[in-house]
């Protein structure tokens, strides 16, 4: 019998350490592999350039031999998308007729960063930027949907005076309270 309970603890601890070796390998690469990292919104002042950033993380190295880039623009969720600039062994910026020659590749390969600048931004370049990532042998193709909006001014800056003497009054008062509290009580410990 004890044979039978020492062959037990064997095979228990062998499946043990099998699952722990499992749940390393799972959760050293997850499944969703890459992401793409990009802000939902951007405020951009009519005339000036505006930088669109997009990275993305992997647990694959890039292999620029491999890996593919897109941006594309639409001018709302539901219209067609426009692709204006692609990366496949090379940035190629498209000839585009809402662009021209406005937009420049401003990330850094070497980082993961895929960002853009569009210089000289127009009214009528507002809408959803998308970059679109592949990078194998991730299986899953990685997006990034930016909503850039385009401003004619800026807007005012925000006056926090108020705030300031709101808080500043609650803390005084506070301050008080708490001092009479503890007068109070040293009073009624002495008698």
């Amino acid at each position: 019998m004890p044979i039978l309970l020492h062959f037990g603890k064997t095979q228990w601890a062998s499946a043990l350490k099998l699952s722990c070796v499992a749940l390393m390998v799972f959760l050293a690469c997850p499944v969703n592999s890459m992401d793409v990292l990009v802000p939902p919104q951007i405020l951009a002042l009519n005339g000036t350039d505006v930088r669109i950033p997009c990275a993305f993380t992997s647990c694959y190295k890039l292999d620029p031999s491999k890996f593919a880039m897109n941006w594309t623009y639409q001018e709302t969720s539901n219209s067609t998308e426009e692709m204006f600039m692609t990366y496949k062994n090379k940035i190629t910026p498209l000839k585009s007729s809402r662009f021209g020659d406005r937009v420049t590749f401003s990330g850094n390969l070497d980082k993961n960063d895929l960002s853009i600048t569009i210089l000289d931004v127009q009214l009528t370049d507002e809408g959803i930027y998308n970059c679109y990532v592949r990078n194998p042998p991730d299986r899953i193709h990685g997006h990034g949907a930016i909503q850039v909006l385009v401003l004619t001014e800026l807007p005012p800056p925000r006056d926090s005076t108020i705030a300031v003497a709101i808080g500043a009054s609650v803390g005084g008062i506070l301050a008080l309270l708490i001092l009479s509290m503890v007068v109070v009580k040293c009073i009624r410990s002495r008698i």
